[in-house]
């Protein structure tokens, strides 16, 4: 069972349980649901369709089974970080954990640039222009993300409104979007021909970088439960919002990117914001314009609640590893007044802020300094997932799965446990592989130097902080 240091129990009672269920699921969809991956998807074209099908059948269910599973065993503060360390130990549960919080640092940039590019359709034709401007992208990404950082920081009783706008405001210009294709479609035709074959996957060594996106789109049922102890009920209310939202979630991916292609070409679709492209484009054929301008502000706040669902629920990582003592014990502080891990937060965003402005500098492009970032961010991202599939494994034989009468348990037993354990990793690890190949139209040289550079850097910083920690640990012993 977990034994969690002595001060741990004193300082985690702090927290308030400020979410249910509502919360919890709209929370997943604000982390999981991201416009900017149906765009890629409309981008790379129709065999995108049946590589939506085969992520979901192949990852996001049995991810999703395991995600209730350790949840629910285990409906403690820290998540990945904790399954990691209860399976393997001290030193593999800081690398899951600060692979997954240090991912953050290349994910943010990537989001936050996502999402100010599709914000500039709030102004309309004029916002075509602005989403391909450096200075307007990153100034918009800089204000979301003291937006997101400072509602965070002050509670999540007051942080949770922003990831519950974050999930209506991510949703509903989907939903826009698939309404808006099928009157198109219904009036004037559809702008790519479907047909079972070239919605089969298909091999191109300039678009496969984007496979490992389509996994990655399907991640973040998990990251909820790194707040367990901030969840009302987390064993019954985890599950369910995990179940709720996946179903949802995967349904939209696979309509939204038929809805994109239906309106506008592959070639034509930004991988950015090919999204509000795409309503703009059918808005306007349909004569009612105030649709992409309406979608463009929903997705604004969608945006912001993104990125706040990802620092509450990532600050998270580092603060019990603090606590643990691996990191320096400041990032195990809780605010006196608003009861949030603050030191944790304004580390991440400060680092995430420095990527974001060097990514712009070093890049010649927007497009290369998104891709760079992303693959970054996917690489680093799911090494903790290859912890997880495997912590389900090895945590299948222990005694307690059986006992336990709270846990939400993978079907089939222990086999059950095998398979979705073994398919995720298999998933995760060639989706790691595949990020390290550039996609068309950018830089192999430049992008493999920057991608290996940044994971690898990263990953040495975690090894020599957990050294010191560790050695700390030793020497107070």
């Amino acid at each position: 069972m977990i034994i969690p240091p002595r001060d741990a129990a004193g300082t985690k009672s702090q927290l308030r349980k400020a979410m249910g269920f509502w919360d919890v699921l709209l929370f997943n969809i604000a982390t999981v649901l991201g416009p900017r991956w149906i765009a890629a998807a409309g981008h790379n074209g129709a065999s995108s369709i049946s590589l939506w099908v085969l992520a979901a059948v192949l990852f996001f269910v049995p991810g999703a089974l395991v995600i209730n599973e350790l949840s629910s065993r285990f409906p403690v503060e820290g998540g990945l970080y904790v399954w990691s360390r209860e399976a393997f130990g001290a030193f593999h549960g800081f690398i899951a954990g600060w692979t997954y919080w240090i991912y953050t640092v290349f994910y943010f940039p990537g989001l936050l640039l996502a999402s100010a590019s599709m914000g500039a359709y709030i102004l309309g034709a004029r916002g075509a222009a602005l989403a391909e401007d450096r200075a307007f992208l990153l100034t918009v990404s800089i204000a979301m993300l003291v937006i997101a950082v400072a509602l965070n920081i002050v509670g999540l009783n007051i942080g949770k409104w922003l990831q519950n706008a974050g999930g209506v405001g991510t949703y509903l210009p989907l939903l826009i979007l698939v309404l808006v294709a099928a009157v198109v479609c219904m009036r004037h035709g559809s702008a790519t021909h479907f047909t079972l074959k070239n919605m089969m996957p298909t091999w191109n060594w300039d678009t496969v970088n984007f496979w490992s996106q389509i996994a990655f789109a399907f991640t973040g049922l998990e990251l909820v439960s790194a707040m367990s102890e901030e969840v009302r009920d987390p064993r019954r209310t985890l599950p369910r919002a995990v179940f709720g939202a996946g179903a949802l979630i995967a349904l939209m991916y696979i309509a939204g990117t038929f809805a994109v292609l239906a309106l506008v070409p592959a070639a034509g679709v930004d991988p950015q914001s090919g999204v509000f492209g795409a309503i703009a484009s059918g808005s306007t054929a349909l004569k009612l314009s105030f649709l992409g301008i309406f979608a463009a502000l929903l997705a604004a706040a969608g945006n912001v609640g993104g990125v706040g669902t990802t620092v509450a629920g990532i600050a998270r990582v580092p603060f019990v590893v603090g606590i643990d003592r691996y990191l320096p014990a400041a990032f195990g502080n809780i605010h006196p007044k608003w009861k949030t891990p603050w030191v944790s937060i304004l580390v991440q965003a400060t680092l995430s802020g420095a990527i974001l402005l060097l990514s712009q500098i070093k890049n010649p492009g927007v497009i290369a300094a998104y891709q760079v970032v992303v693959a970054a961010a996917i690489i680093l991202y799911f090494i903790p997932f290859l912890y997880m599939f495997a912590a389900i494994i090895k945590l299948s034989g222990r005694q307690d799965r059986s006992e336990n009468p709270h846990a939400v348990l993978v079907p089939g037993g222990k086999a059950g446990a095998w398979i979705c354990g073994s398919l995720g990793f298999l998933v995760v690890l060639i989706g790691i592989a595949l990020s390290f190949f550039p996609p068309g139209g950018v830089d192999k040289r430049v992008f493999l130097v920057d991608v290996i550079g940044g994971t690898m850097g990263s990953i040495l910083i975690g090894l020599f902080l957990y050294w010191r920690g560790a050695r700390s640990k030793t020497d107070e012993a």
